[in-house]
C-alpha cells in the first residue's frame, strides 16, 4: 500500500498578504519615491529661481538665506559700510563759525553773513541716507515752516564724504531738497572743514544761535530734536528744540539742561578719519 505524503491533508501555507503586496509592488514603490524626490528637487530649484527673479538677485545663498546680487561689472569692488551711532558732543565754541558753502539745488553760495539780519539761526548737520535724519525730515520741514515766519533763519549742511557715501553727494542732495520741499538752503561741506569748526560728529546735529544787534551769533542750544528714535513707539514732537526756539525768540534764557542729539556718525573722508 502506498504511503501518504507527509503534507497530505495539510492546508497549503501561503506568505502573508502584506509581504506579497510589498514584493509585488516593490518596483512601483521605488519609482514613486524617485518621482517624489525629483519633484522636491524641481520645487527647490523653482523656489530659488522665483526669489531670485522677484527680488532682482542673480544668485541665492542657501547658507545665509540672504539674496546676494552680483555686481554688474565683475571688476567692480563691492564694499560693505557699517554705520556707527554717535551722540553730539559738548560744543567748544561760543560763537557761530563762519562758512561759505554751495547749495546744490540752486548753485548759490551762502555765507554766515547772509543771516545777519535774523534774531536767531538754526544750523543743522544732516544728510540724505541716515535713518535718524530720515525719521525727522518731514518734521524738520514743519518746524522750519512754523518758526521761520517768527524770525528764525535755518540752514542745513551735509558734510558726509561723497567719496565713501555717494548717496550723500551734491546731485542727490538737490534731489532730496526738492523732494521734501526744504524751505531752507541745504549746503554741501565738501572739505568737511565746517563740520570740524562746529564740532559736529553726528547726523542730525542741531546748533541754535541768538543774535543781539550787531553782536555775533551766540550759541544757546546744542542738543536733540526730541526723544523719538527710528523704530520706536515714541511720537515725534520736537519738544526739546521747540522749547529752545520759543525761549530764544521771546528773549528768555534757554535752559542749560540740554540732552545730546543722537544719530549716524558723520562720514569722514579717508584723509580725515582720525579727526
Amino acid at each position: 500500500m502506498a504511503m501518504a505524503s507527509p503534507a497530505a491533508g495539510l492546508p497549503l501555507l501561503r506568505p502573508p498578504l502584506c509581504l506579497t503586496s510589498v514584493c509585488a509592488s516593490r518596483t512601483p514603490l521605488l519609482a514613486v519615491a524617485s518621482h517624489r524626490e525629483k519633484h522636491r528637487t524641481i520645487l527647490r530649484g523653482s523656489a530659488r529661481e522665483f526669489f531670485s527673479s522677484f527680488l532682482g538677485a542673480s544668485s541665492f545663498s542657501r547658507r545665509s538665506a540672504v539674496l546676494q546680487p552680483e555686481p554688474k561689472n565683475k571688476k567692480q569692488r563691492v564694499t560693505t559700510v557699517r554705520g556707527e551711532v554717535k551722540e553730539s558732543q559738548s560744543a567748544s565754541m561760543a560763537r557761530a563759525p563762519d562758512f561759505e558753502l554751495p547749495e546744490p539745488l540752486t548753485g548759490k553760495t551762502w555765507k554766515l553773513d547772509d543771516f545777519e539780519a535774523y534774531p536767531a539761526l538754526l544750523v543743522m548737520f544732516i544728510c540724505n541716507h541716515c535713518p535718524y535724519v530720515i525719521h525727522l525730515k518731514e518734521d524738520i520741514v514743519k518746524l522750519a515752516n512754523n518758526y521761520m515766519p517768527k524770525g528764525l533763519a535755518v540752514v542745513a549742511i551735509s558734510s558726509n564724504s561723497a567719496e565713501t557715501h555717494p548717496q550723500d553727494g551734491p546731485s542727490l542732495m538737490a534731489e532730496d531738497a526738492s523732494t521734501y520741499k526744504y524751505p531752507f538752503p541745504y549746503l554741501y561741506d565738501e572739505t568737511q572743514e565746517v563740520a570740524k569748526a562746529y564740532g559736529a560728529v553726528c547726523t542730525p546735529d542741531f546748533y541754535l544761535f541768538k543774535k543781539d544787534g550787531r553782536r555775533p551769533f551766540e550759541l544757546v542750544y546744542h542738543g536733540r530734536f526730541d526723544d523719538s528714535r527710528p523704530r520706536s513707539d515714541t511720537p515725534i514732537t520736537g519738544r526739546d528744540i521747540r522749547e529752545a526756539l520759543d525761549c530764544t525768540l521771546s528773549g528768555r534764557p534757554v535752559s542749560g539742561s540740554q540732552k545730546p542729539s543722537i544719530g549716524c556718525s558723520i562720514k569722514w573722508a579717508p584723509a580725515s578719519r582720525n579727526y
